[in-house]
């Protein structure tokens, strides 16, 4: 069983308890508002990404398994720093912390390229 199933789970599991804590408990108003809730959709988006990426792999089609830890490393480290960057600014973190939030978009596109990749090698 791949490892990134374990770790699609527990982002998914963050996700959800974050996007509570981000409706019924905090109060956020103007850019941090919109910062809580684009980290919240891709931190989403890519936990699933990575659950289906989890059960690709486990349904054979291994070949490359390079493409596909690549493409799970990188989802997973750009969820931490994209979503992480832009969750912590939206709860006070100083505004500096945006100029680190691309690296972490940056590595999701990554992932995707992987995904890409394996779908050229697989034809």
């Amino acid at each position: 069983m791949p490892w990134f199933m374990g770790a699609a789970g527990v982002l998914g599991l963050l996700a959800v308890g974050l996007g509570a804590f981000g409706a019924h408990a905090l109060r956020l108003e103007g850019p941090a508002a919109g910062w809580f809730e684009t980290a919240n959709q891709y931190h989403f988006y890519h936990a699933l990404a990575l659950l289906a990426l989890a059960f690709g792999a486990r349904s054979g089609i291994q070949s490359d398994a390079l493409w596909w830890q690549l493409a799970a490393w990188s989802w997973f480290v750009g969820v931490l720093i994209f979503s992480g960057t832009l969750y912590a600014m939206a709860l006070g973190a100083p505004r500096w912390f945006g100029a680190i939030t691309p690296i972490g978009g940056l590595a999701l596109m990554l992932g995707w390229l992987a995904v890409i990749v394996l779908w050229f090698r697989s034809a």
